[in-house]
């Protein structure tokens, strides 16, 4: 589900395999306009058919305004967008996309960033290395993968003037190049900021990582792809109320409902996109109540003050959350 919003038209000008289970789509203006400008770690919300969306992070030049490019890994536990694009999406379909989204946006007061890429979670990062690049800031990359015919884009790294600051750590290569956290993380560093985005068991070890090294939340950047357990549905998921502050109107929602079908199903729409606690399309204020968060996005800062929840899968503990809407 996912109510209307402005969306762009786009064409499949190229569809390139990257590498093993990984295709990049090269997107541009149906009417061959200037697309919007967007910002390293962008992304946008893709249309595909079947009426799936789902967010892929743009992994071109942001100078560029003539295309987006995204790059997508065949997923066996994907939900059906990845493999709608590689089986379905073909050079020259029209598809509608929204505009580009920023949620993992570079610090700019960093003396230094150190960005860790596992697998296709390459897409945000190397967007990340060639702006740092072009604007002479100081930064390092890690970049791990199963095998190097599983990496994406190593060629266009290796080709790039930034080449030196990046380093490839495959699983089957030899113990001595395989990515040490502990080592690379260290101790941190006034004024170095820290970005990861891939698998979510990967980017876990390198948050936890960071952490038990002392690395501040402020200087802790990530995206997750997708959620893990946290979003599933539970055998022990009771009932609840949400309770609308504009109007006084209690809605109940059951044990196998989201709040955002359980106030769809009372003619109350929330903007959804991802719908696994992944993107915070459809954040929302909590006036009062006790939320059970089930989300990837936000942080545990942020989760711990107890103002505002994803209910596309987030519950409540308490028996009744005050929303503002």
């Amino acid at each position: 589900m996912s109510t209307t919003t402005a969306t762009l038209a786009v064409r499949v000008a190229r569809k390139v395999e990257e590498a093993a289970d990984i295709c990049s789509l090269e997107l541009v203006s149906s009417d061959g306009s200037t697309l919007p400008g967007f910002s390293a770690g962008s992304h946008v919300d893709v249309h595909l058919p079947g009426g799936l969306v789902r967010q892929y992070s743009l992994c071109n030049d942001p100078a560029e305004s003539h295309r987006y490019l995204v790059a997508v890994l065949r997923d066996p536990a994907s939900r059906g967008g990845s493999v709608t694009v590689h089986d379905a999406v073909k050079e020259g379909d029209e598809i509608r996309i929204s505009a580009p989204k920023n949620h993992f946006a570079l610090a700019h007061e960093a003396r230094k960033s150190l960005l860790l890429a596992g697998g296709i979670g390459v897409t945000p990062i190397l967007c990340m290395a060639e702006r740092l690049a072009v604007t002479g800031a100081d930064f390092e990359m890690h970049y791990a993968t199963r095998s190097r015919e599983r990496t994406a884009f190593f060629d266009r790294i290796e080709r790039s003037a930034y080449a030196d600051k990046v380093t490839f750590h495959f699983d089957d290569g030899d113990a001595a190049q395989r990515l040490d956290l502990a080592a690379v993380l260290g101790t941190p560093q006034p004024g170095t900021h820290l970005y990861v985005c891939g698998p979510k068991g990967f980017m876990d070890a390198v948050l936890d990582t960071a952490r038990q090294a002392g690395w501040g939340e402020s200087q802790l950047h990530w995206e997750y792809f997708a959620a893990g357990a946290e979003a599933a549905p539970r055998a022990d998921d009771g009932s609840f109320e949400v309770q609308l502050a504009s109007s006084g109107r209690v809605i109940p929602v059951a044990p196998d409902q989201t709040v955002v079908q359980a106030l769809a199903g009372a003619g109350v729409e929330v903007l959804v996109s991802c719908e696994q606690g992944v993107c915070g399309t459809c954040l929302t204020r909590v006036l009062q109540g006790e939320i059970d968060h089930r989300d990837v996005y936000l942080t545990p800062e942020e989760q711990a003050a107890n103002d505002q929840f994803t209910p596309c899968c987030s519950r409540a503990k308490s028996a009744r959350l005050v929303l503002d809407l």
